[in-house]
């Protein structure tokens, strides 16, 4: 695999659309934006990501998540773990979500997304102006103790290698928009926060 982008033939011509996106976004009465959860395994990114989506459906919004292990069944079900294949996992993400926002649909993305680099290239894929970076802090140990798909004791023990955390590192954003401790708030809290800071671009 490779986590850049293949050139794009001179055969291959982009079709532009006849819709401006201020006509899309009047016709699902919101700006589509994506909201990207970073933040280690068992942090608290899928939990609050499907609340949101709820949340938003339930307005009349159009939503949908894009979970890290749900697209790992399909999407990007041919990559494996190694640096160079989290790279392409976040760029194929970033490239869809970009393409849902476009269809007018609010995104939310939650996946471990353990580097800098790769954020930034999925902000600069996505677009900066619709690029909301939450990052959830929750401690390691509290990650650890609550472990529901027994990940970090695979870890641990050896058999899950490059495990993000315990034996290949997460950097932690330099300017988030928002940050978490969900094991210092409830799931109702953290979606009332996140909801008011991105209510101008919801309305």
């Amino acid at each position: 695999m490779t986590s850049e982008k293949n050139s794009v033939p001179e055969n291959v011509v982009l079709h532009p659309t006849q819709v401006a996106p201020s006509d899309r976004e009047r016709a699902v009465a919101q700006k589509p934006f994506t909201i990207w959860f970073t933040g280690l395994s068992g942090s608290g990114k899928s939990t609050l990501a499907f609340a949101i989506e709820k949340k938003l459906i339930e307005s009349g919004k159009p939503a949908f998540v894009l979970d890290g292990d749900n697209v790992r069944h399909g999407l990007c079900s041919d990559l494996g773990f190694s640096a160079e294949d989290r790279s392409e996992n976040i760029r194929r993400i970033a490239e869809v979500a970009r393409l849902m926002n476009d269809a007018g649909i609010t995104v939310m993305v939650a996946c471990i997304s353990p580097t800098r680099v790769s954020r930034e290239k999925a902000r600069s894929i996505i677009g900066d102006e619709r690029f909301l970076e939450v990052y959830l802090n929750t401690p390691l140990d509290v990650c650890e103790r609550l472990d529901p798909k027994g990940l970090y004791r695979k870890a641990r023990a050896g058999l899950i290698p490059e495990f993000t955390g315990i034996s290949a590192p997460y950097e932690v954003p330099e300017s988030p928009a928002l940050v978490f401790d969900a094991s210092q708030m409830s799931v109702s809290a953290c979606v009332e926060e996140i909801v008011s800071k991105a209510n101008g671009l919801w309305r």
